[in-house]
C-alpha cells in the first residue's frame, strides 16, 4: 500500500510544501492537499482588493493552477487532528494519513478585549477584503452624514501599516471623505524594528494624511466607539468610527487545540525542532501553526518569507521521513522587509541574491516599490508560471 502524505493548508507555508513534496516524493507515496479554500491567497498582498476588488484575480490563485493532476486536493474546514489513529477530521469525512505536515496558519488574536472581535473586521482572507471595500465605500458615500467616513485600523504592524495606505489610497484615487487612524499600544509604528525604518514609515504614512496614535492600548470596543487606556484613576479615550480594522496580532488555530501533539497551551502553535518534526514523529509543522525551534530561547518569525524558506525544507524532510532518510535542519535566513504604503513602499536590510546586502539601510520610491512587486511575483511564478506573474505585476 502506498505511504499517504498529507498537507493542511493552502498558505505560502502549505503551498510551498506541496510544490517540494511532488518534486520529492517517489512513485510509492501519494499526496493529499487539504484546504477549506480552494485557491492560495498571496496574503501579503491581499490588502490590495481593499482599494480594487478586481486585484482578486490576481492575489488568489486556483488550487489546479498549482498541484500536479497527481496530487489529490480534498476541500474541507479541519476540525481535528487524531494523532494515535493518524487521522484528519473535517467537517464532511475524515483524511487517514501516514505522515502529516501542519500549515494551516494564524488566527487572529483579540487578547480579550470586550467587543474587539464582534465589532471589527479581520484581514486574513478574500472575503474580508471584499467586506472592508463594501464598508468602507459605504460609509464614505453615505448622503446622510455631514461629516468624513471614520476609519480605524488598530495594530501598526505590516498588515495594520498595508492596510491603512491601502485606505488612503482608495480615499485619493475616489476622493472619498474618509478620516484614516492607525492606532497602536506600543510607541512606535512597526513595533521592535530599527528606528530608521520605523521613521521612514511614519513619514509616509502621515504624508497620506493617516493619523497615527501611539502608546494607549484599546481597552474596549463597542458599535459606536473605540476606547483608548483607562484605568482606576482616568477615564477612556473615546474614538468614535464608522469601520474598524484590527490586525494586532496572531495565535495558533483552535482546531489543533485536542491534537495529542506538543504545543503552547495558550496560542495553540505547535512546538517544533528546526526540522519541523513534532512532538509526533508522523507530523510535521511549518508557518504560522509551528513555533519552529532557531536556538536557545528563539523561534522562527511568522512571517511570509519564513514560510517560504521553511516549505522548501519541510516538503524535502518529509519525503526523507518517507524514505527512512536523516532530516535536514533549518535556519531562517533574514533578506530584509518591504513594506508598502497605498502606492509607495519602504526597504529596509534587503539583501539579493548573489549581492548580499545593499549598503543603503532604508529606501524608498520606485525601487523599493519595485522590490515588492517583484517579491511577490516571484513567488506567483515559483507557485505557477511567469505569465501569471506578469499578468499580477500591476495588482502588486
Amino acid at each position: 500500500m502506498s505511504t499517504q502524505v498529507v498537507v493542511l493548508g493552502s498558505g505560502y507555508a502549505g503551498t510551498g510544501a506541496v510544490k517540494r513534496l511532488e518534486e520529492e516524493l517517489g512513485p510509492d507515496a501519494e499526496l493529499t492537499w487539504v484546504s477549506e479554500n480552494d485557491y492560495h491567497l498571496v496574503l501579503h498582498e491581499v490588502h490590495r482588493c481593499i482599494r480594487e476588488p478586481s486585484a482578486e484575480s490576481n492575489v488568489a490563485i486556483p488550487i489546479d493552477e498549482i498541484k500536479e493532476p497527481q496530487t489529490e486536493f480534498v476541500k474541507g474546514h479541519v476540525e481535528n487532528i487524531d494523532v494515535e489513529d493518524r487521522v484528519v477530521e473535517l467537517e464532511d469525512g475524515d483524511v487517514e494519513y501516514d505522515y502529516l505536515l501542519v500549515c494551516l496558519g494564524s488566527a487572529t488574536a483579540f487578547y480579550g478585549i470586550e467587543g474587539l472581535q464582534e465589532f471589527s473586521h479581520e484581514l486574513k482572507s478574500l472575503d474580508d477584503a471584499r467586506e472592508i471595500h463594501s464598508d468602507i465605500k459605504a460609509a464614505a458615500e453615505d448622503a446622510s452624514r455631514d461629516d468624513p467616513a471614520k476609519v480605524i485600523v488598530g495594530g501598526a504592524g505590516l498588515s495594520g501599516i498595508q492596510t491603512a495606505g491601502e485606505i488612503a489610497g482608495y480615499r485619493d484615487e475616489h476622493r472619498a471623505p474618509i478620516d484614516i487612524k492607525l492606532v497602536e499600544g506600543l510607541d512606535e509604528v512597526f513595533p521592535g524594528n530599527d528606528p530608521e525604518l520605523q521613521g521612514a514609515l511614519r513619514k509616509r504614512l502621515e504624508a497620506r494624511d493617516v493619523e497615527i496614535l501611539t502608546g494607549d492600548f484599546i481597552s474596549k470596543v463597542d458599535e459606536e466607539n473605540v476606547y483608548l487606556g483607562g484605568g482606576e484613576d482616568e477615564e477612556p479615550e473615546e474614538l468614535d468610527y464608522d469601520v474598524l480594522i484590527w490586525t494586532g496580532g496572531i495565535t495558533g488555530q483552535e482546531e489543533v487545540a485536542d491534537a495529542d501533539i506538543e504545543k503552547d497551551e495558550r496560542s495553540n502553535r505547535i512546538f517544533t525542532d528546526a526540522d519541523f518534526q513534532t512532538s509526533d514523529e508522523r507530523v510535521f509543522a511549518i508557518g504560522d501553526s509551528a513555533l519552529i525551534e532557531q536556538g536557545t530561547d528563539s523561534v522562527a518569525p511568522p512571517t511570509a518569507q519564513a514560510a517560504w524558506q521553511a516549505a522548501e525544507v519541510a516538503g524535502e524532510n518529509v519525503a526523507r521521513t518517507v524514505r527512512g532518510q536523516p532530516l535536514k535542519t533549518w535556519t531562517h535566513n533574514d533578506k530584509g522587509t518591504v513594506v508598502s504604503i497605498g502606492d509607495d513602499a519602504v526597504a529596509h536590510a534587503v539583501k539579493l541574491p548573489g549581492l548580499g546586502k545593499l549598503p543603503i539601510n532604508v529606501f524608498g520610491g520606485p525601487a523599493a516599490r519595485a522590490l515588492k512587486k517583484g517579491i511577490a511575483a516571484k513567488w506567483i511564478s515559483d507557485v505557477t508560471d511567469a505569465r501569471r506573474a506578469v499578468e499580477a505585476w500591476d495588482s502588486l
